[in-house]
């Protein structure tokens, strides 16, 4: 039996490939989110690669990946995908060059004289909003305000890292003052 002349056209009309998302659609809209064109400070380095095969999306989503604002995450919930589009950064400016200023005394660092010796008996801390907590221990190693340094707090266990504040004091890496 013959078939329709109907129906070849809706066999020729019929779709052989999977739809995939359109990357020119995901550069767009990374320039309306970021607000910058392609290659410029705060838009994306390069445009999406155009030979990635996305399942199309209906509503892609698109968000900072961090604070830095280093790239864009564009994800899609269903079909489930996900990419990072990076973003161009600012690049640091050099700080001028010492002026007037020989090598020899350049180069010195300045010597802070340390607050923590070897041997002295010292309180490590961990404070924050609404509680503290403490522990004593003995100073591995000298340390100058600001310096790390080694506390051994348990004869049976490793020392500990900690911050120098002041003569006999001390805290954790990562908590404040």
């Amino acid at each position: 039996m013959p078939l329709a002349p109907l129906t070849w056209l809706l066999i020729a009309a019929a779709p052989t490939t999977p739809a995939f998302q359109d990357t020119r659609l995901i550069d767009a809209a990374v320039v309306q989110f970021t607000g910058k064109p392609v290659g410029e400070e705060g838009g994306a380095r390069a445009p999406v690669d155009a030979r990635l095969k996305l399942a199309a999306c209906p509503m892609p989503q698109f968000e900072w990946r961090n604070a830095a604002h280093d790239a864009v995450v564009v994800h899609c919930m269903a079909p489930a995908w996900r990419i990072f589009v990076p973003v161009v950064r600012a690049t640091p400016v050099a700080p001028p060059p010492a002026a007037a200023a020989t090598p020899a005394v350049a180069a010195r660092p300045e010597r802070v004289a340390p607050v923590i010796k070897r041997g002295d008996p010292i309180v490590v801390e961990a404070v924050a909003v609404g509680f503290s907590i403490t522990r004593e221990g003995i100073a591995a190693s000298d340390a100058a305000p600001g310096a790390r340094l080694l506390v051994k707090v348990d004869p049976a266990k490793p020392p500990i890292q900690a911050i120098a504040i002041e003569s006999g004091r001390a805290t954790l890496p990562g908590w404040a003052q």
